[in-house]
């Protein structure tokens, strides 16, 4: 069923950055849909060496369209005023507002506002272009998976403290669409059931507006936003779960209704709430350090995934597995970007004289099997479909079949295609991913070849594998990486982010761990450090 609400029904929040709290209790939490003003504070991205994407969210006393002036300036008070616009919103975009400000200087902090008709202003962002030239360092954070149920967003808070970083990006799964009946009770971080609106799986734009108004009115995620641009792209959550360009795991036409619909809805509502342009892939210059890359590779290019569940059904399962191995899952015409995609990305690496070709990618790119030993892992109470799933994926990686069909293992050949064209572009290529909740490293590898390296992401609240897992979770990391020639380093069990230091010679990955996502807390519980060097293409020892 269809939540049907109606415009005022969209708005929450509206207390600000530093006092923004939802009450306990949903009746509660609904109280705060009738707000207007500027609900959901600001945000910058797209950024550029001389311009910058604003977004805000203004809900006027009335109805009709409504103009806001952005202003941009050297200073916090505003005694600088050096840039601005105008822009439109109304309740056909459920009131956000997107302007682009031109004529700003190259690695430069501004601050910024937008002024509503009546004079009430928005709080103040901070925001930072991108450098031109010779750049000594450059810091961006790396998110991914930031599932609100599951617990309290730590990582952008721990974040959006830092003063040593220039830009985020977001690989994916910002939001998730599923209900609170699809959430464990043990799985529930005290109070975030009350915070998710609306309750049942998300289907139509409505849907989508009101589950991406309650996660912005997090203050943590308010903050981030606020404290510098972000760079995002979406996996399949945004959508729903192991999308691709004609349906998803998670989407049931028969109950639910045309894909296409609900992917445009997804689309539409991404768009309007993200500070993100519309066009669907870009490259960013970092001076004469780096590239960094924005993909799509869910609901445009995707083609549907090879079916590997289906050997395990067959009279014969291994010579099931020998022909799926040799036949479906190497069709070269499997794609995760499509053709168009994958033809600019090697272009735009090729022609690119920087330092590092950084590409930020929803799904991990590095081959992974399971470890002969990972039943031996599970807890006792893992249950016997899951069981057999982890035997099913064994018996694969005794044919050389990775476990993972939704990633980049699910595509070998278009995998092939891409590091390829890296190696034709002689790229020092790092990947930025996230999409599997737990923290990888990976050397790439291509005819024999290091192409370069990989730096997966943890999941901001997102549960792991470590659910399943009884084992010492170093066991299960060792076992892994014996088990995966690419894998040179993986955390099982914790949440958190990722910090890049890029400098021209080196890029340093560095994965922080929360102590908790349970409740909000920005206290660490560890760390671990890796570096690729120019030319190198491999982790340093």
């Amino acid at each position: 069923m269809v939540l049907h609400i109606d415009r005022r029904s969209l708005v929450l929040g509206g207390l600000g950055v530093g006092a923004l709290t939802l009450p306990a209790g949903r009746a509660a939490a609904r109280q705060l849909l009738g707000a207007s003003g500027f609900t959901h504070s600001v945000a910058s991205g797209e950024p550029g060496a001389d311009a910058m994407l604003l977004w805000t969210r203004y809900v006027p006393a009335g109805d009709g369209v409504i103009t806001l002036q952005a202003e941009v300036a050297l200073d916090q008070a505003f005694t600088k005023v050096v840039s601005g616009g105008v822009v439109r919103t109304g309740a056909y975009r459920d009131w956000t507002a997107k302007v682009t400000v031109d004529g700003l200087k190259p690695g430069t902090v501004y601050w910024y506002r937008f002024v509503a008709p009546d004079g009430s202003k928005s709080p103040v962002g901070r925001t930072k272009t991108l450098p031109v030239g010779p750049v000594s360092r450059f810091g961006l954070a790396v998110f991914s998976c930031s599932n609100l149920p599951n617990g309290y967003f730590n990582a952008y808070g721990h974040a959006a403290a830092r003063q040593d970083l220039d830009l985020w990006l977001h690989t994916g799964d910002y939001i998730y669409e599923y209900g609170v009946g699809s959430t464990r009770d043990g799985d529930w971080a005290d109070g975030r059931k009350e915070q998710l609106l609306p309750g049942h799986e998300i289907l139509a734009v409505a849907d989508y507006r009101l589950r991406y108004a309650s996660y912005r009115a997090d203050p943590d995620l308010q903050r981030l936003h606020q404290m510098a641009p972000m760079v995002a792209l979406w996996d399949d959550h945004e959508s729903a779960n192991d999308s691709w360009e004609g349906g998803a795991q998670n989407h049931q036409p028969d109950k639910e209704g045309d894909w296409n619909v609900r992917r445009a809805a997804a689309m539409q509502v991404y768009r309007e709430w993200m500070p993100v342009s519309d066009e669907p892939w870009k490259a960013y210059s970092l001076g004469a350090l780096a590239t960094l890359y924005r993909t799509e590779s869910r609901l445009l290019g995707r083609t549907r995934p090879a079916d590997l569940g289906a050997a395990f059904k067959a009279a014969d399962p291994d010579a099931a597995l020998k022909a799926f191995r040799d036949g479906a899952w190497r069709d070269p015409s499997a794609t995760m970007l499509g053709s168009t995609q994958e033809s600019w990305l090697a272009h735009e690496m090729k022609a690119s004289a920087k330092a590092w070709q950084l590409v930020g990618m929803g799904t991990i790119l590095g081959r992974t099997v399971m470890p002969r030993d990972a039943v031996d892992w599970l807890r006792p109470e893992v249950n016997d479909k899951k069981v057999a799933g982890y035997r099913n994926n064994i018996r694969a990686a005794q044919a050389g079949v990775p476990m993972w069909m939704d990633r980049w293992d699910g595509y070998p050949a278009a995998r092939s295609r891409l590091l390829k064209a890296a190696q034709a572009a002689d790229a020092d290529l790092v990947m930025l991913s996230g999409d599997s909740h737990n923290a990888w490293a990976y050397g790439l590898v291509e005819d024999g070849r290091p192409v370069g390296v990989e730096f997966a992401g943890q999941a901001v609240t997102s549960n792991g594998m470590e659910g399943d897992m009884g084992a010492d979770p170093r066991i299960v990391a060792q076992g892994f990486m014996a088990a995966n020639p690419e894998l040179k380093w993986a955390d099982t069990s914790r949440r958190g982010y990722m910090m890049i230091e890029v400098t021209p010679r080196s890029v340093t990955g560095e994965w922080l761990f929360l102590r908790t996502v349970k409740a909000r807390s920005t206290e660490l519980a560890g760390s671990h450090r890796m570096r690729v060097d120019r030319g190198r293409r491999a982790f340093a020892v």
